[in-house]
């Protein structure tokens, strides 16, 4: 079903922690049927909404048996679930016990639902202790939820969004876009400086000390990979002609891990939004007379793993999760970059999370930027886990004034300009081949930072993710004491690669 959605580069939360449950005593334990009617999605997304207003998140593991079930119900029955010997044990490499676990698990499904196997089990990941089932039966959720090998049990294509869409005025007269867009703009002369051979160079980089930095590093020998909607086919500065002019012996390489309908349909860009990050970051230093991004010569990988920023649908939590996964597995990949989130933790995504950062990449994550029925929330998902750094935007000239439709709290870690006085934003290159446009919120805070990651691990590139992180903290406004709602700061990409 294609979803409405209110335009937010998504939101929020998340608790890592797991409830330990009673085990079941054996194979012939029942459980009392107590199939009630499903709640209806407004009452659901009523206790979710009260909830994160209440306690700041939302986590399914603390949701009653029966708005899980409800949840499910309306959400095509579809089941994510984790499993493991620990809350922990995600990573199938290093689970020894883990074809035993998912063995136990899909044999009680298949005891409470009373269908073979074939008919329930729709996937089981082969990097992560995660599958995906059908359930019809609330008693079989609660069955699940007793066992101690069960790590989480979740909603695999609950549409939060499209259902408070459908329920919230404001939302309907706000508009739907989801972070996508397809405009070219003419860039106003006050919005960027130009620099040789012809490049424009955006307001925010010079206000970041980027322009100065390019004497030390230009992020040449990392390769940074892109966790969005695609890039463009029809930007060739983002294609063919990613080396040219300054950009050079680099390469850019796109993949698709969204599936529409039964196949994945490709790694172009259909929303607009990851073509913009991905200029951001890399697009090249040349004579076109169009904006530059911040990593002229890093390496860039690309997936398009979601229709837009909101990751609400099996398909985009799949695709992200899988993303995950297959950047983690690349030994060329350094940073991972995703400027997309939920209202609330997902499962799947958090062990991809995990997956990645413990192979070692230094991961960045959107903060969140939100209108209307969503700006009661704090810092998104998944930038509100430990394992990433959260980055907001800011206003021109500071470093704790978020941007009019920014996410600000204690997970952040850094910010960045993108903002200006006059409502303007950083200019990038456009959809459409040779053109340019304005991006903002904490989207494109999040992708200049990648972008620095690059420039401070191109100069030292025998150092590790925390010596590269250091680096940037201790470049920062606020280092060494750390803001309570803003993090670090502004880098000073200048002291950053020095």
């Amino acid at each position: 079903m294609k979803k409405s959605v209110l335009y937010l580069l998504a939101l929020f939360f998340v608790l890592n922690s797991c409830n330990n449950r009673d085990d079941l005593q054996n194979e012939n334990l029942t459980i009392e049927n107590v199939q009630n009617d499903p709640l209806t999605g407004k009452q659901i997304n009523a206790e979710i909404n009260s909830t994160i207003k209440n306690t700041g998140s939302f986590n399914w593991k603390n949701a009653s048996d029966h708005l899980l079930w409800s949840a499910i119900f309306r959400g095509n029955r579809m089941v994510s679930i984790g499993f493991g010997s620990s809350k922990d044990d995600f990573d199938r490499s290093l689970s020894p016990d883990n074809k035993n676990i998912e063995a136990e698990v899909l044999g009680l499904i298949k005891q409470y639902e009373g269908v073979e196997q074939t008919r329930f089990l729709t996937s089981s990941d082969q990097y992560l202790n995660q599958i995906d089932v059908i359930i019809e039966k609330q008693e079989t959720i609660t069955a699940l939820r007793k066992m101690k090998t069960i790590r989480y049990v979740e909603p695999g294509d609950y549409h939060y969004f499209e259902i408070e869409n459908s329920l919230n005025a404001n939302a309907k007269s706000s508009g739907s876009s989801s972070g996508c867009g397809f405009e070219s703009t003419a860039l106003n002369a006050a919005d960027y400086t130009t620099t040789a051979p012809n490049a424009r160079v955006p307001w925010a980089f010079t206000k970041h000390n980027i322009p100065n930095a390019w004497s030390y590093s230009t992020g040449a020998g990392v390769t940074i990979g892109l966790i969005d909607t695609g890039v463009s086919p029809e930007q060739t500065l983002l294609g063919s002609n990613f080396n040219t002019g300054a950009s050079s012996g680099r390469t850019i390489n796109k993949f698709g891990s969204y599936v529409n309908g039964s196949t994945t349909d490709g790694p172009a860009d259909q929303c607009g939004h990851g073509t913009k990050m991905a200029s951001v970051m890399a697009a090249p230093k040349n004579n076109a007379g169009l904006p530059v991004g911040v990593a002229y010569n890093a390496n860039l990988i690309t997936y398009r793993a979601a229709s837009n920023v909101v990751l609400e649908t099996a398909s985009e939590q799949n695709g992200v999760k899988t993303a995950f996964t297959d950047l983690a597995n690349n030994t060329s990949v350094k940073i991972i970059s995703m400027s997309m989130g939920h209202i609330f933790s997902v499962g799947k995504i958090e062990d991809g999370v995990k997956y990645a950062y413990s192979k070692g990449k230094l991961i960045f994550c959107a903060g969140g930027t939100s209108t209307s029925f969503t700006n009661f929330v704090g810092v998104i998902f998944p930038a509100s886990m430990s394992e990433t750094q959260a980055v907001t935007g800011v206003k021109e000239g500071t470093s704790n004034q978020k941007c009019d439709v920014c996410h600000s709290g204690s997970q952040i870690d850094f910010t960045f300009q993108m903002e200006r006085a006059n409502g303007n934003t950083v200019p990038v290159l456009s959809y459409y081949n040779n053109q340019a446009d304005y991006v903002g919120g904490s989207s494109v805070a999040t992708a200049a930072t990648a972008g620095i990651a690059a420039l401070v691990w191109s100069k030292n590139p025998s150092w590790t993710r925390e010596q590269v992180l250091n680096k940037m903290r201790q470049s920062a406004t606020y280092y060494p004491t750390v803001n309570s709602s803003y993090g670090y700061g502004n880098i000073n990409v200048l002291q950053a690669v020095q």
